[in-house]
């Protein structure tokens, strides 16, 4: 029922110091006017998000101004308008606000195409494969640890007591190193790769390198994957182009810029 009363508050703030010549609401707080417009850009603000306008909705918003306008008063009296932290906190909001704006504004203007989903969509099915992994890990944290491990399975060592033992992923380590069903594409490259080029019940007879440190990886089982249905990965990759277009955005925006990091 309050869930508008955060982005209310944050748009008065931000927006009260620039309306200035608005008409009044016919209200006033210790002589001070409030400013219709503000009220009128709230009502339109809830309106958008399907809000039905009533009495009781239009008294809690004149009380909340009317709140706001005493408590502005009594923190302009005190000073606080005047204080650094809080001129720091309004340049941030201030830059915040124009930042989503703009970007708000930007994607409008500049729509995912139903066709640019599409494509993504038969990329992201190339990408999935045909294949789900089950496989099991064991972590080490550098590539001597690992050797030894291999050199332990390959003398008949248990892998899953192994992974209890001595795996460093948390994750899968008492699971004695299962990591369930998955893409090979839900995994980095090398581990990837390493998984992919093994046969069923075989391990790695080589440690594999990634950012998480040194792998020795089992293969377990594989089956068949069926890539979910177009309207079910729509709105997600759909958000997901929308992202790496704002992402392009400003790269353009610093490939144009003069940026001086003097901090090193």
């Amino acid at each position: 029922m309050f869930s508008f009363i955060k982005t209310f508050v944050f748009v008065l703030l931000i927006q009260i110091g620039s309306l200035a010549q608005s008409a009044d609401l016919n209200i006033t707080v210790n002589g001070k006017p409030i400013k219709k417009n503000l009220y009128d850009f709230v009502v339109k603000d809830l309106a958008s998000r399907g809000q039905k306008m009533d009495d009781n909705l239009n008294n809690m918003i004149v009380n909340r101004m009317i709140a706001m306008e005493l408590i502005n008063q009594e923190a302009e009296r005190t000073g606080l308008n005047k204080d650094a932290t809080y001129l720091l906190k309004e340049e941030l909001a201030r830059k915040e606000m124009l930042y989503n704006t703009f970007l708000q504004g930007y994607v409008q203007k500049n729509p995912i195409s139903e066709s640019d989903i599409k494509n993504a969509y038969e990329q992201y099915k190339k990408d999935l494969g045909t294949q789900e992994f089950n496989a099991k890990h064991i972590l080490l944290a550098n590539e001597q640890e690992a050797k030894d491990v291999i050199a332990e399975l390959n003398k008949g060592g248990n892998f899953s007591k192994i992974a209890k033992d001595k795996s460093k992923d948390p994750g899968s380590k008492d699971k004695s190193g299962d990591l369930g069903w998955f893409p090979a594409n839900s995994m980095v490259k090398p581990f990837a790769e390493a998984l992919t080029s093994l046969k069923k019940g075989n391990f790695t007879t080589a440690p594999v390198q990634t950012q998480f440190g040194w792998h020795v990886i089992k293969l377990e089982d594989t089956r068949a994957l069926q890539a979910p249905e177009f309207d079910k990965v729509k709105e997600g990759l759909a958000k997901t182009l929308q992202q790496k277009q704002l992402d392009k955005l400003v790269l353009d925006l610093k490939a144009k810029a003069k940026i001086v990091d003097n901090r090193k």
